[in-house]
């Protein structure tokens, strides 16, 4: 596979989709190129994976024949204008960031460049993401599976519609701050019921993801096995009461539908700012 895979930015996820590729032997490493401001963190990246670096993201827009945007939805505008008239012909451009549609690329690019939206997740740090991914229509079956080869060299993939995406980012793109939330709560309460902190920590943790681990494996209801550790009159039923006395559910509903309407509004607000 001689593609060339280029990034414009050297941030986490950048990082995450390069130790991806190499680890599964997906892309030689003279074939992955990235640029971005950030001297240092470049030079670091460089020295780790043994890769091109470069400081001009025309160049890397001249090389590459896929390019990821790894960089913050704000910069999405500049990056893209900067960029438009050095791009490859048929060059895959990625998308990973919250609320930029797939219409944001076509109203300012006037090539025929080929869009993938993805919204991949933290637990890709750890191999164990799940990505949404939302293809333009010129995309081929082998680019769609070249595209979905990367991201599961880091985790799981979906490929989805568009109009489901901003739900996609509040459910597994925000969530796992809220599911660090509540994993620091529970340790809190067994640090106040006599627990060491760092044990209480680890049992939640494990606990969370085995909890995970039992819906993705036996496939039942979590209404089910929930009810499975509930004992009558036991220690379980009464902290499941304690948690829908105080309506743990609707915060977590409302939590996510504020994810949701936020990046609703992103999408809003680079779709008015297109209109150039």
């Amino acid at each position: 596979m001689n593609k060339k895979i280029g990034f414009i930015g050297s941030g986490n996820m950048c990082e995450v989709i390069v130790g991806g590729i190499l680890k599964t032997n997906f892309a030689k490493q003279k074939n992955i190129l990235i640029s971005g401001k950030n001297k240092n963190k470049l030079e670091k990246i460089k020295s780790k994976y043994n890769i091109q670096i470069f400081n001009d993201n025309c160049e890397i827009a001249k090389k590459s024949d896929v390019l990821f945007l790894t960089i913050k939805p704000q910069n999405y505008k500049e990056a893209v204008l900067e960029i438009k008239n050095f791009l490859k012909e048929k060059i895959i451009l990625v998308s990973v960031a919250p609320g930029i549609k797939i219409s944001f690329f076509k109203n300012l690019l006037s090539k025929n460049v080929k869009i993938v939206r993805s919204m991949p997740n933290t637990p890709a740090l750890v191999e164990e993401g799940i990505t949404g991914i939302c293809l333009c229509e010129s995309i081929t079956n082998n680019e769609s599976e070249f595209i979905t080869e990367i991201f599961k060299s880091f985790g799981k993939i979906k490929i989805i519609s568009e109009n489901i995406m901003d739900a996609i980012t509040a459910l597994s793109g925000s969530s796992p701050a809220f599911l660090f939330i509540i994993i620091e709560a529970m340790a809190d309460g067994a640090v106040l019921c006599g627990m060491p902190r760092d044990l209480a920590y680890k049992f939640a943790a494990q606990t969370v993801l085995g909890s995970a681990k039992m819906v993705l494996t036996t496939k039942k209801h979590p209404g089910e096995l929930k009810d499975m550790v509930c004992s009558p009159n036991g220690t379980t039923i009464e902290g499941v009461a304690k948690l829908e006395q105080l309506g743990i559910r609707n915060c977590v509903i409302e939590a996510i539908k504020s994810a949701f309407d936020k990046s609703k509004k992103i999408s809003e607000a680079f779709d008015f700012k297109t209109n150039i």
